[in-house]
């Protein structure tokens, strides 16, 4: 009797530890969270990054002791709030922000991780955005980044970022990007 519930006693816990273990996930359908058919948007705007002047959209916010060193300025953290625009021009139409990081990640050549949200402010894409995550060698011609996600309409994005500069002053390091970006999504 005492194997019996000793048995019992094992399966019972053994049951019990499983269960537990497995609620922690489980699989569900795209419906269950009202998904519908994936999409493929392609979005393209300009991205104004400047340094410069009066109100700046980016901001040197830190810097290793040897980062004056640096012909790459390795070590070189900017935190941004940039424009995006339809055209070129900073006061032509503007359709969200690019909110986040960049900073100096190559000791060899002049190259950014970028991490940032664009979130956009208009139109049916107004309260969405997207997440940037990559490498920006910013004088290779076209740079491609991967989108890694994104929220509201743009919820379980992914795909990537065509990024080319369209100007660049090297006096004051303002620049204007153009931007194309393919995101799968819901």
């Amino acid at each position: 009797m005492a194997n019996l519930a000793l048995l019992f006693l094992f399966l019972f816990s053994f049951t019990v530890a499983t269960t537990k273990a497995d609620s922690f996930s489980r699989n569900l359908s795209p419906e269950t969270l009202g998904l519908k058919r994936e999409k493929l948007s392609h979005l393209h705007f300009y991205f104004h990054d400047t340094l410069s002047g009066e109100n700046p959209t980016a901001v040197p916010v830190a810097q290793a002791a040897t980062t004056n060193k640096s012909s790459t300025s390795f070590g070189l953290v900017v935190m941004i709030d940039n424009p995006l625009t339809v055209k070129p021009e900073v006061n032509s139409e503007q359709v969200g922000r690019a909110q986040g990081i960049y900073a100096s990640a190559s000791q060899s050549e002049i190259s950014f991780l970028m991490a940032f949200n664009l979130f956009f402010t208009q139109g049916k894409h107004n309260g969405s955005s997207l997440s940037l995550l990559g490498r920006n060698s910013i004088f290779s011609g076209i740079r491609e980044m991967p989108i890694v996600g994104g929220s509201g309409l743009f919820r379980f994005a992914r795909g990537y970022a065509k990024a080319k500069t369209y100007m660049v002053n090297l006096k004051t390091n303002d620049a204007i990007v153009e931007y194309d970006v393919y995101v799968f999504h819901y």
